[in-house]
Formats: structure tokens, C-alpha cells, sequence
């Protein structure tokens, strides 16, 4: 008799089945409208979108903690970063920002760079007394240049045009490709903190990468030069066609009409299609990638390092060099994710980006799904986005249920109100349940 087991003790056809039953969930959302499920496809579809996004995101902590146990606390600014890339990439430039203080700002910031390089070179070799008092000159001297260069470039731009813009504007440049623009801010900002702190202890890392993940969301709020703070940017370029393009065009009014469609319906779930369909070939490419690189020679070597890093030094392999690499590949799938969100929203606002819902909930995506395989990740990443939206409209449900034998009075109407909120206690219990029934996840590393 054949046997119907894998080496990590689960059954082959586990990961099958929960992709069938997670399909079943969209076209049950897409189709059976009750208390249960909307019945709109615009609305599963929508779901699908952000839950592909998800998954990239998902994937990157994975490559991250699931090949090489580095915990990474601080996503949502990596994926903040990714973000601004649409707007300095494709929205149109803002006539007279670079005229005010563009270049200046460009020598400002290469200033700052370059004194840190300096401050470097001055610690690596310089020794004795000198090295202290010649670290401390360097930096007082470029941080002096900096602000003189960099403040009045600032205002000069956020003066311009303050109500409409305020900002340095774009390059006009086509949409796709601010993704891997996006990608490369974030490995360029993964670099320079796992430089320093990957030499850190497992615990240190996580709190350093917090720390530098809420830098980095709060210089997007304040400096509203860049991409215009919390006044949000708007009227991102898209890569499929707008609704109302596709309502004023005849031929599709017609062919939505043999559908059975009015227009309006019709155009959302076309446009939502083509994000589908854009999003799933950006996800099975990276996919692809991970599972050959994951089988790879190199592979092997991380999760070799992961479990037993003491083992792989003495076998002569850079520890340090190889958590960089790893830590700046994830990083930049998480801020080509970032990208591909803001391209979805069309819209750039610093305030969204929230520590729950862009890195702990990512966590919880992984850690469900089953952390170091890359399709445990994505079947995570999309289940736990459908749990977490139905959840606040289950939750009332439930609520109702629950207190219907209670009478009328503050008590029940203070449950009914909190009971959009119970999302939190459901993604608990669902993170619960499979750490005690499933404690490598639903679906595990092979």
C-alpha cells in the first residue's frame, strides 16, 4: 500500500482541500446574499484584491522568519515606503516645485548622506583620542550644511501651491513601474537597518525594526514635501481603466447588457477582474522565485542557518551577511506590496498605515498559514483578510443571536454596539485554535 503521507506527517491533499474551501468562501460571498454573505461579486472581489496584496506581504515575513528567524516588527514601514513610490514615480510633477527647491533638496539629502559615510570612515580609522572628538565634528559640521540646504528648499516647496499640492510631485512615469521602485526603497531602507542591527539579539532586532518602522510612518506624516503629509495624496494613476470610462464606452454598455448587467455593476467587476488578474501573475512570479530559491543550494543554507546558527558558523558560512540578504530580499516583496496597495487604493494617506492591521496581522497571516512554506503564507494571508472583513459583519450577527434572549435595555444595546469590534476576539481565537490543533500551521514546511 502507498503511502498517503508526506514526511512532515500531513496528508498531501491537505493544502488542496483548503484552497477549495477558501474558493468556496468567495463564491459563497459572491453569490448567496443572506445574513451571512453580500451576494456581490464587487464586493468578493474586493475582498480577493487586498487579499492577494496581503499574501505578497505575507510572503516577504515569510522569506524573512520562515528561511531565516528574523523577526521583523516593523512591516508597515517597509510597506509605507514601498507606497510612496507611485507618488514620486507616476503622478504628474507639481509645476514650480523643482524650480523652488528641488535640486536643493537633492544636495541636502546627499549631504546627509554623505556625512554619514564620512562619520564612518572617521570611526573605522581614526584610533586613540582623536577618534571621538574628530566622529563628534563631522556630524555636528553636516548636520549644520544639512538643515542650512534642506530648510528653505522645505518651505519653498510647501509653499507652492500649498492647497493643491504642496509637494515635490512626480515623474509622470507609466504606473507598473513604481512597483519595483517600490521594492527598491524598501531594500535600500532594509540595508541600512540590518547593517546595524542585525548584529543584534533576536529580541533587540524586533524592537529596533519597531522603532524604525514608526520612523519611518512618521516622517511620511510630517514632511509634507515628499508626499504631502497627512493631506494625503490623491488621484494616483491606475493600470486598468477607470469605472466611468468604462460606462461611457458603448461597447461595453452592450456588453454588459448581454451579461445582464447594468453598467455600473458591470464596470466595477471588470476593473476588480483586471486587478485580480494583475495581482495573481505578480504573486505566482514571486512565488515561483521563493520555491526555486527556497530548494536552491542557498536555500538549504538559510534554513540551515536558521535552525542552528552556532553549526553553520563553524561550517564557515557569514551568519551576518546572510540575514542581510534575506532581510533586504523580504523587505523589498514588502514594499512592492506596499506599491501595488496604493496603486489599488489610488490614494496615499500616511495615517492608514496602521501597526495592527499592517504587521501584527501579517504575523497572524503567516503564523496561521504555516510559516516557511510559501503557499501556507498566501492561503493565510487570504483566509485571515476574508475572516477579519466578514468578522465585522458576523459579529453583529452573532451579537443579535446571542442577546435575543435578553431584554430590551442598555446591556443588550451595549453589546449590539461593541460587536463590530469582536474581529479582534475572533482573529485571537482562529490564532488560538490553530496553535493548539496546528502548531506549524495549516499548512506546514516540508
Amino acid at each position: 500500500m502507498s503511502n498517503t503521507r508526506q514526511a512532515d506527517g500531513t496528508s498531501p491533499w491537505r493544502a488542496p482541500i483548503l484552497f477549495l474551501i477558501l474558493a468556496a468562501l468567495f463564491f459563497a460571498e459572491g453569490t448567496f446574499r443572506n445574513a451571512l454573505f453580500s451576494g456581490s461579486w464587487n464586493t468578493a472581489l474586493a475582498i480577493l484584491n487586498m487579499g492577494l496584496i496581503s499574501a505578497v506581504m505575507a510572503l516577504g515575513v515569510n522569506m524573512q522568519w520562515g528561511y531565516a528567524g528574523l523577526f521583523n516588527a516593523g512591516v508597515v514601514g517597509f510597506l509605507a515606503l514601498g507606497g510612496l513610490a507611485p507618488v514620486l514615480v507616476s503622478t504628474a510633477p507639481v509645476e514650480g516645485a523643482w524650480a523652488a527647491g528641488g535640486l536643493r533638496v537633492i544636495v541636502a539629502l546627499l549631504v546627509g548622506l554623505g556625512t554619514l559615510v564620512l562619520a564612518a570612515q572617521v570611526w573605522r580609522r581614526l584610533g586613540g583620542a582623536l577618534r571621538l572628538p574628530a566622529l563628534i565634528a563631522v556630524l555636528v559640521a553636516g548636520f549644520v550644511l544639512y538643515r542650512y540646504l534642506f530648510d528653505p528648499a522645505v518651505i519653498a516647496i510647501e509653499a507652492n501651491n500649498s492647497a493643491a499640492a504642496g509637494n515635490i510631485g512626480g515623474l509622470g512615469w507609466p504606473i507598473l513601474l513604481s512597483w519595483p521602485v517600490g521594492a527598491l526603497f524598501a531594500a535600500a531602507a532594509a540595508w541600512g537597518v540590518g547593517k546595524v542591527a542585525l548584529g543584534l539579539r533576536s529580541d533587540y532586532l524586533a524592537i529596533a525594526t519597531l522603532g524604525i518602522g514608526e520612523i519611518i510612518v512618521a516622517v511620511m506624516r510630517n514632511e509634507e514635501w515628499l508626499a504631502r503629509g497627512v493631506k494625503n495624496v490623491s488621484g494616483i494613476p491606475r493600470p486598468v481603466p477607470y469605472e466611468l470610462d468604462l460606462q461611457s464606452n458603448a461597447d461595453f454598455v452592450a456588453r454588459a447588457a448581454s451579461w445582464g448587467m447594468d453598467p455600473a455593476t458591470a464596470s466595477g467587476i471588470w476593473v476588480k477582474l483586471l486587478y485580480a488578474g494583475l495581482f495573481t501573475a505578480v504573486l505566482l512570479l514571486l512565488i515561483l522565485m521563493a520555491e526555486l530559491a527556497l530548494k536552491s543550494p542557498w536555500g538549504r543554507m538559510m534554513r540551515a542557518i536558521r535552525d542552528n546558527e552556532t553549526a553553520a558558523e563553524a561550517m564557515g558560512k557569514n551568519v551576518t551577511r546572510r540575514h542581510l540578504q534575506i532581510f533586504v530580499i523580504g523587505s523589498a516583496v514588502i514594499g512592492l506590496a506596499g506599491a501595488m496597495m496604493v496603486t489599488l487604493d489610488g490614494l496615499l494617506s500616511p495615517n492608514s498605515f496602521n501597526p495592527l492591521r499592517y504587521t501584527f496581522l501579517i504575523w497572524v497571516m503567516v503564523i496561521v498559514g504555516g510559516s516557511g512554506n510559501n503557499w501556507g503564507s498566501v492561503l493565510g494571508a487570504i483566509l485571515i483578510w476574508f475572516l477579519w472583513i466578514k468578522a465585522e459583519v458576523w459579529g453583529p450577527e452573532l451579537m443579535r443571536l446571542i442577546t435575543a434572549p435578553l431584554p430590551e435595555g442598555t446591556i443588550r444595546d451595549d453589546l449590539l454596539a461593541g460587536a463590530p469590534h469582536m474581529r479582534f476576539i475572533a482573529l485571537g481565537a482562529v490564532l488560538l485554535l490553530v496553535l493548539r490543533f496546528a502548531p506549524r500551521g495549516l499548512v506546514p514546511e516540508k
